[in-house]
């Protein structure tokens, strides 16, 4: 006789489901982390019952640098010159990145993901761009330190899709960095690796790789276009930073007559596929593209507003139907709801208006909240590749849970919940996190908390001593 598949049932006060907040309402999982149906609680008498919490589809992290989390606090200062730039925290975070070792990466991966889970985030696109050793010099495995990326994340239990990032040059008609060693390879060698790390990662529900050249000024067109051409046979997510700076796009009309988005669009990069990280510094005509080919923009305001890169227009992107998700990116702070509504109160300090980026066609005390809560959920899950981000029969069980007696939300009413999580919630409020079905943060911690903190602890007091 087989044996029947098992269940677990959660019942909290209340589930986001649909765009909404319902009470009485059970939510079924099966054995392989799926979600089975959603039930009325009358009917399941055994169940993990939740009072006083919500249950809300897993946050979805689109844009991460997870090795960065080791300079958070560290390059808020004027270095002798006499204004301060991103130009010059990215020498400071190169210098950062060129001291790291393969068991310093895991160490400061962890911790980021860490952070993730505890906020609420159960999936993660990491943009990586690590790949040799200081001296430039590859690795027997090309892929070790991505592959300790994703043991860190799995250590933690996030899902994660590893967009593996070509990286060609310094920049047009610039001289080689050489603190860019650990990042450059040929198109042929990034393909044959990328492939391999495939490869390795068949199978495996929680894990996937991407492809991710990193921008215009790092990779010329034609290496552009064989990585292109690679992941659309292979129908692969495809991530590129995209005008986050004005010389960047100055740089790119100098070599191509175009902008960054105009170039992408004339030779066919863009796709439904395709995720243009900050997107920032566009044209009208350029939103239009995006929108045409079907493409995503992840926002990331939090490391937006600490680098000075300026303010995603958020509402040519909402107004045309381009989906905008969301990412940690630098990680100076990992809180994906304060990345949602600094998408929305960005716009307000420049239009000074309020509700900018409110739906004209509903109305509701959390129409706004709704919209913002797809970047962090349902926009990101599409743009690293993953289904999910939303509560529904068949959907993998990735959730988290809010105490609604947390003060930041205490006293809200079911229709203004949302709005009140998405702009006011505290991450204390955050409880328990299930990724795949799989409990990975309850009330609040996680099993290996005091391990992870005290290993990132150490690594840093060696690192900058």
């Amino acid at each position: 006789m087989s044996s029947q598949p098992t269940t677990q049932t959660w019942i909290p006060e209340l589930i986001y489901v649909g765009g909404r907040f319902v009470s009485h309402t059970a939510l079924v999982i099966d054995d392989q982390g799926r979600i089975v149906e959603l039930a009325p609680t009358a009917s399941l008498p055994t169940a993990i019952r939740l009072q006083d919490r919500a249950i809300l589809p897993g946050l979805v992290n689109g844009h991460s640098h997870a090795f960065q989390r080791v300079i958070r606090g560290r390059t808020e200062y004027r270095a002798g010159q006499t204004t301060d730039s991103f130009w010059t925290w990215r020498e400071l975070m190169y210098r950062a990145a060129n001291i790291l070792g393969v068991e310093d990466v895991y160490v400061a991966s962890r911790m980021a993901f860490l952070e993730m889970a505890l906020s609420g985030i159960t999936s993660v696109g990491e943009f990586h761009y690590l790949h040799h050793a200081p001296n430039g010099e590859p690795y027997d495995d090309p892929n070790l330190i991505a592959k300790e990326v994703i043991r860190a994340a799995q250590d933690v239990g996030l899902r994660i899709a590893l967009l593996r990032v070509a990286y060609e040059r310094a920049g047009y008609n610039q001289e080689p960095n050489p603190l860019q060693k650990r990042f450059i390879e040929s198109a042929e060698t990034y393909l044959h690796n990328l492939e391999r790390l495939r490869s390795d990662l068949t199978g495996d529900a929680l894990a996937r790789a991407g492809a991710a050249p990193h921008s215009v000024r790092a990779v010329s067109l034609d290496y552009l276009k064989i990585v292109n051409d690679y992941a659309s046979r292979n129908n692969l997510s495809i991530h590129m930073h995209v005008a986050e700076q004005p010389a960047e796009v100055t740089a790119c009309i100098e070599e191509y007559g175009r902008s960054p988005v105009a170039l992408l669009d004339t030779e066919g990069i863009l796709s439904d596929r395709f995720t243009g990280v900050h997107a920032i510094h566009v044209t009208p005509k350029a939103i239009a593209a995006l929108a045409k080919s079907g493409a995503s923009v992840c926002a990331c305001p939090t490391t937006e507003r600490n680098l000075g890169d300026g303010v995603v227009p958020a509402d040519g992107y909402f107004e045309s139907g381009v989906p905008v998700c969301l990412g940690s990116d630098s990680h100076a702070q990992i809180d994906l709801l304060e990345d949602a509504r600094e998408l929305e109160y960005h716009l307000r300090l420049q239009r000074k208006e309020r509700n900018v980026l409110a739906p004209n066609e509903e109305q509701g005390p959390s129409a706004l909240a709704g919209r913002l809560f797809d970047c962090a959920t349902i926009n990101g899950a599409k743009s690293i590749g993953f289904k999910g981000g939303s509560i529904e029969p068949g959907a993998p069980a990735d959730f988290f849970t809010v105490d609604l007696n947390d003060p930041s939300i205490a006293g809200a009413a079911e229709e203004d919940l949302l709005s009140s999580i998405v702009f006011a919630l505290s991450r204390t409020a955050v409880k328990d996190v299930v990724v795949q079905g799989r409990l990975i943060v309850e009330d609040g911690h996680h099993k290996d908390e005091e391990e992870i903190v005290e290993q990132f602890k150490s690594l840093q007091s060696t690192l900058w001593r």
